[in-house]
């Protein structure tokens, strides 16, 4: 698969664990994106995983708890 750079959006398939196109995609409840490109899409539970602990820092933090 190609970034071919003509708009096309590209998800992460959690249920078949790969990237998929508007062509193929499966039901929303089973991805994530749309990412502008394969290499995103690829990416993106490592990006959810980074967002969840930078948010559970700040959590912590306007909570006073210190990690």
């Amino acid at each position: 698969m190609s970034d071919s750079g003509s708009g096309a959006h590209y998800y992460w398939c959690t249920r078949h664990h790969r990237v998929e196109t508007d062509a193929d995609v499966c039901p929303a409840k089973h991805v994530l994106g749309p990412y502008a490109s394969a290499a995103d899409a690829e990416n993106a539970l490592q990006q959810v995983q980074e967002r969840n602990e930078a948010w559970d820092a700040e959590d912590a933090r306007w909570a006073g708890e210190d990690r």
